[in-house]
């Protein structure tokens, strides 16, 4: 987990995320860098604002209505990053429970896959 200087370059809302994960014991980085590639196949590097080794996901904490978030969870969903969008400005309240489904739903779906993959494995 980095250290406090990482609090200054934050926003309001990357704070309070930081502050819950930081409640939920797990470790974090701040806008770990992760290669991808873009609509048009080209090769990027984007640094979503949290990676949770423990849990190999990335959080995207969304701070206003005035980013294209939509173009971003596409980018990442077809390079296949598991990542969860934090809308704090829509919904103070609930996005810690928007967090915790997200993650369980993240976790079947990657157990499911596993399942699938064993499933097809000869064993001799």
């Amino acid at each position: 987990m980095p250290g406090k200087e990482f609090y200054n370059d934050m926003h309001k809302s990357e704070i309070v995320v930081a502050g819950y994960l930081n409640e939920m014991g797990l470790d974090w980085y701040y806008q770990q860098p992760v290669f991808l590639y873009d609509e048009n196949k080209r090769p990027r590097v984007w640094t979503p604002d949290f990676y949770l080794p423990a849990l190999n996901l990335y959080l995207e904490v969304c701070g206003s209505d005035k980013f294209d978030y939509v173009y971003r969870e596409e980018i990442y969903k077809r390079n296949d990053i598991p990542i969860v969008f934090l809308h704090l400005w829509k919904d103070k309240k609930d996005w810690r429970n928007w967090l915790k489904t997200s993650i369980v739903e993240i976790e079947e779906t990657r157990h499911n896959r596993v399942m699938e993959l064993v499933k097809k494995l000869v064993v001799k």
